[in-house]
Parts: structure tokens; sequence; C-alpha cells
């Protein structure tokens, strides 16, 4: 019984930690930001563009 207990438990945790990572869309928002902190990162390099 403890064992069904235990896998109960992480089954309940872990499917209200992705139905809320989900419904507050924060996982768009997590790649959002890191998307904009690697372009600040990459403007800063200077680039010589000739075709």
């Amino acid at each position: 019984m403890k064992l069904v207990k235990k896998m109960t438990t992480i089954l309940a945790i872990t499917v209200f930690t992705l139905f809320t990572v989900y419904q507050f869309n924060l996982d768009m928002k997590l790649i959002g930001w890191v998307y904009l902190r690697v372009n600040e990162f990459h403007a800063r390099k200077v680039r010589d563009i000739q075709f």
C-alpha cells in the first residue's frame, strides 16, 4: 500500500505541475525570456555584412 500511495502522490504532483505550467502558458513565457536574452547577447557582436 505504501508503494501505491507514493506512486499516486507522485502522479498527482506531476499532473498538477503540468496543468499549472500549461494553464498559465509558463513554458512559452520562459522560452520568450530566453529568446530575448540570447538575442541581446548576439546583437552585441559587430558584423560586417557584404554581398
